[in-house]
């Protein structure tokens, strides 16, 4: 699973990706490069997991996250519009803390910006093949979704914001539209307004659009994200916070692709395993290997609360808290899940 980070120079962009990966980078107006880190997605569920089993591998969810670059000036390049094609998820930053002359952060300005820039590159590709299915009428049905997705983006609204089907949804897949892709904003501040809420105005835009909003000083977050555990706990605590704003950004997004964890759990091996929302038991077999989904038979399935709670598989079976699932039963978040198979 890819993030892009986006945002126009100067918003902090190559610096909150420091924040997250706790890599670092160049950073300011020439930091043209495209970085890219891979981070793991903390789950106290694994953790819980880890500490009853003691296993000899933990393995965590993982985000890639990308700095897609930003260009120079007012607007995003060309090249940062095509590598956003290329991510399944968009992160936005924004900037809210005053720059180096002292000019204060425009964040809804830029805000509205990326939307409209977005649109317009998606408007010019949609453009084009609904103008060669008009021409030679070779899929009505696509034509027909395509013009709508078109009168959408012509009045200024991004193609996330239109109801569309599963099947809808996997005949635009091929399009990679920058507007249909979950956005999700981050608005960057200075240290001394880390804990406090995002303006009222950009809450309420955000809001309208169905977008999620975290907000952090990311030049705060980069320093905390290269100490040692210890070391971050006690400076985030003398921010007045509860954690590193990381953490909270990285199960945002997580969840922002609307991706649940499956967990499997034994002495070798606890892991989390992400998979899209609504998949049926063989499909997320098939995730761990696919012989499993090939011979599936069966799930064998327990909640991780009560496997923590109780101690172990049998205990939970027991109790009647082990539930044997088949073929049509959808895995729940936080489901740990032992699937029997023949190949």
């Amino acid at each position: 699973m890819k993030i892009g980070l986006v945002g126009y120079p100067g918003s902090g962009k190559s610096t909150v990706f420091g924040a997250l990966t706790g890599l670092a980078v160049e950073t300011g107006y020439g930091a043209s490069k495209e970085n890219v880190g891979v981070v793991k997605v903390p789950d106290p569920r694994v953790d819980a997991l880890a500490k009853l089993y003691a296993p000899k591998k933990t393995t965590y969810a993982e985000i890639t996250f990308s700095d897609l670059g930003a260009g120079h000036g007012e607007g995003i390049d060309r090249k940062a519009l095509n590598a956003m094609r290329g991510v399944d998820a968009l992160c936005q930053v924004l900037r809210a803390f005053p720059d180096d002359s002292g000019e204060p952060g425009e964040p809804l300005r830029e805000l509205t910006g990326l939307e409209m820039e977005t649109i317009l590159a998606d408007l010019e590709v949609v453009e084009q093949r609904v103008a060669r299915l008009r021409k030679d009428r070779s899929n009505p049905r696509e034509l027909a979704l395509l013009e709508r997705i078109q009168a959408s983006l012509e009045e200024e609204q991004p193609a996330r914001r239109l109801e569309l089907s599963a099947e809808e949804r996997r005949m635009l897949s091929g399009y990679s539209l920058l507007t249909q892709k979950p956005l999700l904003l981050v608005l960057n501040v200075a240290e001394d307004a880390v804990a406090s809420p995002p303006p009222a105005e950009l809450a309420e835009a955000a809001g309208a659009r169905g977008l999620g909003l975290i907000v952090l000083s990311a030049a705060v977050e980069m320093d905390i994200a290269q100490m040692e555990d210890a070391d971050q706990l006690e400076f985030v605590e003398s921010l007045g916070l509860g954690e590193p704003a990381r953490n909270r950004f990285i199960r945002a997004a997580f969840e922002l692709i609307d991706l649940v964890s499956m967990l499997t759990a034994g002495p070798d091996e606890c892991r989390a395993w992400p998979i899209p929302r609504g998949t049926p038991s063989p499909k997320a077999a098939g995730k761990i290997h696919s012989d499993i989904e090939r011979g599936f038979i069966r799930a064998e399935v327990t909640r991780w609360e009560d496997l923590v709670e109780l101690g172990s598989e049998a205990a939970c079976k027991e109790a009647g808290k082990l539930r044997v699932e088949g073929r049509d039963y959808v895995v729940q978040d936080g489901d740990v899940v032992h699937f029997r198979f023949n190949v």
